[in-house]
């Protein structure tokens, strides 16, 4: 699944606050499922990153691409959780947007 969010903030910018922002990802994963999850997240180079969420027994990988007018989201969705695909999709848009804010 891809999810684009749109921008006028610049490439640098959004790069800044995802630096600034992702700290205690984790922590900030486990209060938003409501239980004990996992966020691995790493810069492959200056406009990518990845970034694993492991919760309930399921591993969802993930490709941030940072762009100068949006940030793009590729979300490798399980089998076992297309059914939450929708409430997968507003989490990373209302989170995203939280990031960028």
């Amino acid at each position: 699944m891809r999810i684009a969010l749109p921008h006028t903030l610049g490439k640098d910018e959004v790069r800044t606050r995802l630096h600034t922002r992702l700290g205690d990802a984790s922590g900030k994963a486990s209060e938003l499922i409501g239980g004990m999850a996992q966020v691995e997240t790493a810069w492959t180079d200056e406009d990518h990153l990845t970034m694993t969420v492991s919760a309930m027994g399921f591993t969802i990988p993930s490709h941030v691409t940072l762009e100068e007018s949006q940030v793009l989201f590729d979300v490798d969705i399980p089998a076992g959780l297309g059914f939450a695909r929708g409430m997968i999709e507003g989490m990373i848009r209302e989170k995203g947007e939280k990031l960028l804010a």
